[in-house]
C-alpha cells in the first residue's frame, strides 16, 4: 500500500534540496539559457554566412581554442575544490608554503595540463576533420598564451569567492568562465552581437582573438593591434584576479579555513 504522506515527504525534502543547492538550480536554469544564447547567435551567423568556406574552420578554431580558455580555469578553481574535498587546505597551509608558491604551482600544473588538452584536441579535430591547427602559423603562441591569460585571469576571481566560501558555491568553478562564452565570440563574428553586448566584448580579451583569427583566415593576416588590446587588457585582469584571490585568501584565513570543509 502506497503511504500518500511518504511520497509527499521525499517530494518535499527533494525540493528543499533543490532550492538549497547552486550546482541544481545551475543545471535547470544557468546551462539551458546559455546554450539557447551561444548556440542561437552562432545558427544566426551560420545563417547569414552560408556562403563563407571558412565556416567550418572558424567553428572548429572556436571548439578547439574555447578549450584553452576553460582548461586554464578549470585548473585553478578544480585543484582548490580538490584540497577542499579531499579537507586538505588546512595541511597545506600549516606547512612552509605560501601563498603565492601555491599561485605558481597552479599555474604550471595548468598550463602543461592545458597544452596537453589542445594538442589532444587539435590532432582529434585533424583526424576527424582534416582540421589544421598550424594554418594559424607564428601567432598560434601568442593566441593560446593569451587565451590562457584570460582563464587564468577567471581562475583567480573565482577562486577568490571559493577561498571565501567554500563548496556552497563550487557551480562557480564549471559555471564562472561559462558566462563569458557568448562575449568571446569563439564561434560569430562581433557584428552579430546586440550593441549592449559589443559594448562588453570590448573589454573582454578573447574577443579581440577570435576576431583576429577569422581576419587571419579570411584576409591572411592577423591585426597586430587586436593582439596587443588583448594583452594588454589580460595583464590587468590577471594582476587584479590574482590580487583579489590573495585578498579573500587572507580574509578567510583569518576566519578559519577549518570552516570551508
Amino acid at each position: 500500500m502506497i503511504n500518500f504522506n511518504r511520497v509527499w515527504a521525499m517530494v518535499y525534502r527533494y525540493t528543499l534540496n533543490l532550492l538549497h543547492t547552486y550546482d541544481r538550480l545551475t543545471d535547470m536554469f544557468y546551462w539551458p539559457f546559455l546554450d539557447l544564447v551561444l548556440w542561437g547567435l552562432t545558427g544566426l551567423y551560420f545563417i547569414q554566412s552560408s556562403n563563407n568556406p571558412h565556416t567550418l574552420t572558424i567553428m572548429i578554431t572556436g571548439l578547439v581554442f574555447w578549450i584553452v580558455i576553460w582548461r586554464a580555469q578549470y585548473e585553478i578553481t578544480v585543484n582548490l575544490l580538490w584540497e577542499i574535498w579531499d579537507k586538505n587546505l588546512v595541511n597545506i597551509f600549516v606547512s612552509p608554503l605560501t601563498i603565492w608558491e601555491w599561485i605558481i604551482a597552479l599555474i604550471i600544473c595548468g598550463f602543461t595540463r592545458l597544452i596537453v588538452s589542445i594538442s589532444f584536441s587539435a590532432l582529434a579535430a585533424f583526424i576527424l576533420y582534416k582540421y589544421n591547427i598550424l594554418i594559424y602559423g607564428f601567432y598560434l603562441i601568442p593566441i593560446i598564451l593569451s587565451l590562457a591569460l584570460t582563464g587564468w585571469a577567471v581562475g583567480f576571481f573565482v577562486g577568490g569567492w571559493l577561498i571565501k566560501h567554500g563548496q556552497k558555491i563550487q557551480t562557480l568553478a564549471w559555471t564562472g568562465v561559462a558566462a563569458l562564452a557568448p562575449f568571446t565570440v569563439p564561434y560569430f563574428p562581433l557584428t552579430i552581437l546586440p550593441d549592449w553586448a559589443k559594448t562588453i566584448a570590448y573589454f573582454v580579451p578573447p574577443s579581440y582573438i577570435f576576431e583576429g583569427m577569422r581576419n587571419l583566415l579570411q584576409t591572411g593576416s592577423f591585426p597586430i593591434d587586436k593582439l596587443i588590446i588583448s594583452f594588454f587588457l589580460n595583464v590587468i585582469y590577471l594582476i587584479l584576479g590574482i590580487l583579489f584571490f590573495v585578498f579573500m585568501f587572507n580574509r578567510s584565513r583569518k576566519l578559519g579555513l577549518g570552516r570551508l570543509i
